[in-house]
């Protein structure tokens, strides 16, 4: 729609207004947010009657879970992919290729996360899809986009790693940037898909994230803002903004429904695909370390994982009384909304700390 009417522009001013991706942005918030109250109601039903028990809960997990969360449909994550999707195409100029390249990983980390969530709700267990031939999937995914990346962006800085705080610190990875880019995707996506353990734990803080990626994309790819914030400029970054404006706008609509108590989840297939996103996005944009600080929570959920199954292995001892660590505080006699909003909180600190790099160099 965007290439339509940036050439029927010419003929008609007004039409000039879709040209700025500030107004393409808020275009595909709305549109984003009217898909998924338009059609959600319709996916969740299909959903509860295709799946019966729904999403399989952990039996080792808060003994409240069994009894609150049973029975609730998964695969929300259809409606997040969806929504998107159908915005993007509406509003983005598919002629550039970095809505492409995350497009791509967002629906193929979004697929494999379908089929890991079908064979849960199919086998009614909590274990899916093998470990090492999910995680070979993901990196081969992200690592054809950050190829893609590498061959599409300016040859002086397509490979390189820009560090936050320092105004010329960049080191070029080589080849090497492709490995470094498929980890960062790869990582992002799971840990996003760890810390969906509670209804709207996940969906809020890739919001955050989202929304503060999308005014570093529009900030990135806007010569004039990039020199005068002096980070490293990077052509047609700025229509990833528009991809930002979709995850947000599918983002508050999953949360009507998935506000406690849920009437779905996103599972896998959304958070997977949305961390994939993330990932993607701070690669092609040059703001990868950017993406450790605003999605800090993201880490700090996957790293408690890692610690507590090391030392399981190690010592036979856990560091936690569950892992990740939202159940920790769970077990602690955190209330579920306690934990939710108090994650939150510090979602937005983090991001703020992470869009204070643009400047404080």
């Amino acid at each position: 729609m965007f290439l339509l009417l940036a050439e029927l522009s010419d003929q008609i001013s007004v039409l000039n207004v879709f040209r700025y991706i500030t107004f393409r942005t808020g275009g595909a918030v709305m549109t984003a947010l009217l898909f998924v109250f338009l059609f959600g109601p319709g996916i969740i039903d299909s959903l509860r009657v295709r799946q019966g028990k729904g999403q399989p809960i952990r039996e080792d997990g808060p003994q409240s879970h069994i009894l609150t969360k049973k029975g609730t449909p998964t695969m929300g994550g259809l409606m997040i992919l969806s929504s998107v999707l159908v915005s993007t195409l509406l509003w983005a100029d598919l002629s550039n290729p970095y809505v492409w390249v995350v497009m791509g990983v967002t629906l193929g980390f979004g697929l494999i996360g379908l089929y890991d969530d079908y064979l849960k709700v199919t086998k009614s267990s909590h274990k899916g899809f093998s470990g090492r031939s999910r995680l070979g999937l993901e990196a081969l995914i992200a690592g054809i986009a950050c190829l893609v990346v590498a061959l599409v962006g300016d040859t002086a800085f397509a490979t390189s790693l820009a560090f936050p705080f320092f105004k010329d610190l960049v080191v070029d990875l080589g080849w090497f940037f492709i490995l470094f880019g498929a980890f960062v995707i790869v990582g992002a996506g799971n840990a996003v898909n760890l810390t969906d353990g509670l209804d709207g734990l996940a969906i809020v803080p890739v919001m955050i994230a989202g929304a503060s990626f999308g005014m570093i994309a529009y900030l990135t790819g806007n010569e004039v803002f990039s020199s005068y914030l002096q980070i490293h400029y990077v052509v047609g970054a700025g229509e990833l903004s528009i991809l930002c404006g979709a995850l947000i706008g599918a983002g508050l609509g999953f949360l009507w429904f998935n506000a406690p108590p849920a009437a779905i989840f996103m599972g896998d297939t959304g958070s997977l695909a949305l961390g994939g996103m993330l990932g993607a996005i701070s690669v092609a944009i040059k703001h990868e370390i950017v993406l450790a600080i605003i999605g800090g929570l993201f880490v700090l959920e996957a790293v408690s994982v890692i610690i507590q199954v090391g030392s399981y292995k190690l010592t036979g001892k856990r560091v936690f009384r569950m892992a990740p660590i939202h159940h920790h505080f769970e077990h602690l006699g955190w209330t579920e909304p306690q934990v939710v909003i108090r994650f939150w909180i510090i979602a937005v600190v983090l991001a703020l700390i992470g869009l204070s790099t643009l400047k404080l160099r």
